[in-house]
Parts: C-alpha cells; structure tokens; sequence
C-alpha cells in the first residue's frame, strides 16, 4: 500500500551566540533558532538569520548545514529534530515555496521588528522580511500545513517545540547528529562497529537517503527490502 503523504524535518536550535542567549533570555524557552528541512539527513536547511558568521545585523534568507557557519563552530550547540507528516501535494508545494526564496535570496532581509513585536503579541508583518520562527510558519502555511492557526508573525520557535503534532527524533547536541543517524542505521540491520566504523561520510549520507527516502513510503521508519539491499550494498562494496 501507498501512503500519499511524505516527512519533512524542523530543526530547533540553541547556540551560544549573544542574540541567542537574548533571545532564550526574554522567551525563557530551551530553543531560540527554527530552520526547515525536506529530508531526515538535515544536508541542506533553510532559515532566516545572520548571512555571515561575525555580523549579526547582516540577515536574511540562508541554506544552512549542521556542520558549516554558526553551526560548525558552536558544537555545543543544543537541538531537538522534530518530523512533520504532510501530503505529497503540500511538500511538492514547500519545495516550490523554497525555490521561491532561493531563486532570489537577496530580496529577503531580517524581520528585526517582527521579533520585537511578537513578545507583545503583535505580528509586524513587512514584505520580504521574515525572522525564523515566521519564515518556517509561513511556508508551511502557504504550503497548506497551517499548525498554529494564527499569523505566522505571531509564531515563536517555542511554539514548535509544543505543537502536538510534531514528532521529536533527536534530541541532544547537533554536532552528534549525524553520529545518530549512523548507530540508528547500524542497530536497525544488526551491522557491527567493525565494519560500521568504516564507513566513510559519502556512505553514511547514502544511508541517510535511503532512510529518508523509505520514511515517505512507509508509517514507519523501518527501511524496506529494496532500500536495505541498496544500503547494505553499499557498504560492502566500501569496506570489502
């Protein structure tokens, strides 16, 4: 059987920058940052914040990697993954929706006022300009998938970490996210350390697509047989 709906993934986040600590300062919430995802392996995530790594007041719309920019060099950074089902029409429509923003990246800025205005339970809503809870709101809002039934402007990243319907995978420091995935994988098929510690990084995000990519096709995250004897393939031609 076919289940018409797919996995998309949202990223809460805490790093120990000064807008954070600010930010986790006045919500008195664990997480200040919301980034999305379309799939498990968080390769590619997207988001507004600063557009460099020193200039906070520098911001906009950016692809972000778990392992690059503000990520890379806070790796004490605290996050929970959360997964959301929605219908293929919606993450079609998502993927459009983000194709919208990357196509022209340099139209959006930071919605500095909107994240002011939301601790007062206003939505300051300006054309191009999103903060990051909003931006994540918006898409899926615009895609469909209207979790919060208010404006997206009035959504905070603490509200993602209580909305029932999302799904929380991984909780713990971001940097051993991946590390996650791999022991997932390696318990899940009864593959031991000797050989699962020698697989290289290319093998471990082959991995994490044939998971993502069986996690749309089925209501749970157990691979199938086609997906198992790609993966498994793959791995012995590495190490053999």
């Amino acid at each position: 059987m076919e289940y018409d709906y797919k996995r998309i993934y949202i990223l809460l986040s805490k790093t120990e920058t000064i807008p954070s600590n600010l930010i986790k300062l006045f919500t008195r919430e664990p997480y200040s940052h919301t980034s999305l995802a379309l799939d498990i392996s968080l390769n590619e995530m997207y988001s507004f914040a600063r557009r460099g790594m020193y200039n906070p007041f520098n911001g906009g719309f950016i692809s972000e990697n778990i392992e690059k920019g503000i990520f890379g060099k806070h790796k004490e950074t605290r996050c929970t993954v959360y997964e959301l089902n929605v219908t293929k029409r919606q993450y079609d429509h998502i993927q459009r929706e983000l194709v919208r923003f990357k196509k022209h990246p340099e139209r959006y800025g930071y919605n500095f006022l909107g994240v002011f205005s939301v601790f007062f339970h206003r939505a300051m809503d300006r054309e191009y300009n999103y903060f990051c809870s909003q931006f994540v709101a918006a898409v899926l809002r615009n895609a469909g998938v209207d979790i919060f039934h208010k404006k997206p402007g009035l959504v905070k990243p603490g509200d993602f970490r209580k909305c029932t319907m999302l799904k929380p995978v991984f909780t713990g420091h971001l940097a051993d996210y991946r590390a996650y995935l791999h022991e997932k994988y390696k318990h899940r098929h009864g593959i031991d350390n000797e050989i699962g510690n020698r697989i290289d990084d290319r093998v471990v995000n082959r991995i994490e697509s044939v998971i993502s990519a069986d996690s749309d096709t089925a209501n749970d995250m157990n691979v199938g047989k086609t997906s198992l004897t790609d993966g498994i393939g793959i791995v012995s031609w590495k190490v053999g």
